[in-house]
């Protein structure tokens, strides 16, 4: 038959017959193959959507904060800024962080984030997120740091009117979302719905970010200062991922640092002497 089979074409429909009979047989073996490949497909599909959609959601939050500035620096051009130095102020380094606690002590308004040392983090740290400052780190930790928010009673925050470049400060009040203006005179050029955003004065808090939006003015005559409310921009209660921001002061000063080491390093390496 083998014989048959290879010098002459009898056996083509016989063949042709157990290729029919073993097909189904061919298909059912194939199926664990198939469904392996589909599977991994699928997975391989699933978990690239994962990824971009995870990189899509940081870029989305890093864009966001730098849209905070536009605001102000449209302001700043109005009021004849240079635009060289605008433009240099929307360059703070930012580290992407999450909420992982939150101190439940009425009297306290601070929450925990799950960076620390090991990742940059240093005490006084400005944290912000896709909306406005929420606070600044207090207590940085190995793996973790506490941040006060800006609403707690014991923070203050310097401000300026976003409108007019007015300068005050902020005082936390306790409450969940609502800050005060203290201090400041029944006359001052202030009113509803202006937006407060940092002055940069005193080095901590970068120049430009929104802090909050003015939401009640009282003006006695009696009183030689008025009473002012403002709403936090933050979402303080809400939101999970926070931005950690290196101050340009900060990122200097690390420069300047690892200039001065570098320095060092070739001086010694160079066997220069001491000076006396």
């Amino acid at each position: 038959m083998m014989t048959a089979d290879h010098r002459t074409n009898m056996l083509n429909g016989v063949r042709s017959l157990f290729s029919l009979i073993i097909y189904p047989l061919q298909t059912v073996a194939g199926t664990p193959k198939d469904m392996g490949l589909w599977f991994n497909e699928r997975m391989n599909s699933h978990q690239f959507l994962i990824a971009e959609n995870e990189s899509q959601r940081t870029e989305n939050l890093l864009l966001k904060a730098q849209l905070q500035k536009f605001t102000s620096l449209q302001a700043e051009n109005i009021r004849l800024r240079s635009l060289l130095k605008s433009s240099r102020k929307i360059s703070d380094q930012m580290l992407i962080a999450e909420t992982i606690a939150v101190d439940l002590d009425p009297y306290k308004r601070q929450i925990v984030v799950n960076k620390g040392q090991f990742n940059g983090v240093y005490s006084g740290q400005p944290i912000l997120d896709a909306h406005g400052i929420m606070g600044q780190i207090i207590h940085p930790g190995i793996p973790s740091s506490t941040a006060i928010l800006i609403t707690d009673p014991s923070h203050a925050i310097p401000v300026q009117v976003n409108r007019n470049g007015l300068r005050t400060v902020l005082y936390g009040t306790g409450a969940a979302n609502l800050l005060e203006v203290q201090n400041l005179p029944n006359n001052a050029d202030i009113e509803l719905g202006d937006l407060l955003i940092t002055s940069g004065l005193g080095g901590r808090f970068p120049e430009g970010y929104p802090v909050a939006v003015v939401v009640n003015i009282k003006r006695d005559p009696g009183q030689p200062f008025a009473q002012i409310i403002a709403e936090a921009s933050a979402h303080l209660e809400q939101s999970r991922e926070v931005l950690l921001v290196m101050a340009e002061a900060e990122q200097e000063v690390e420069q300047q640092t690892t200039n001065i080491s570098l320095e060092s390093d070739n001086n010694d390496s160079k066997g220069l002497p001491d000076h006396e």
